[in-house]
């Protein structure tokens, strides 16, 4: 992600109001370390994921309030994750980034997870700023 962008997902972060939806439980809005520490953890990701593409796993770009199993263009979802019927918020994804496979039993995303809680409210806040479609990042086919 470009600097521009980073820039731009900080001053966008600053706007929200706490308690909005899909905010992370018990958090007000992000501050700026946090968002860089949510980066930060991202990272871990980029060996599989992108904000904008898919690749081994789907693109992010507009992953808030999708369905599971439904990334535009990406068709290697296990049966297991399509049938959790989850749209993702920050709770489902604190509980299936927290341990996978524990989440999903069957799930082709063979990731051990991000353990601790702090990481994980980061990456999701981080989250919810980088992967707006039409504000931060462009859903690809």
């Amino acid at each position: 992600m470009s600097a521009a962008a980073r820039q731009m997902l900080l001053a966008a972060a600053f706007g929200l109001a706490a308690g909005t939806a899909g905010a992370a439980p018990a958090r007000t809005a992000p501050d700026a370390q946090a968002l860089a520490r949510g980066e930060q953890v991202y990272a871990r990701c980029a060996g599989c994921h992108a904000i904008e593409g898919n690749r081994t796993g789907p693109q992010h770009c507009g992953l808030l309030g999708r369905r599971a199993g439904t990334a535009p263009g990406y068709a290697a979802y296990s049966e297991a994750l399509r049938a959790t019927g989850w749209v993702w918020d920050a709770r489902t994804l604190d509980l299936f980034l927290q341990d996978p496979m524990q989440a999903v039993p069957g799930t082709r995303m063979g990731y051990a997870g991000v353990k601790d809680a702090g990481e994980r409210a980061d990456l999701i806040a981080w989250l919810q700023q980088a992967a707006r479609p039409g504000v931060a990042c462009r859903v690809l086919p």
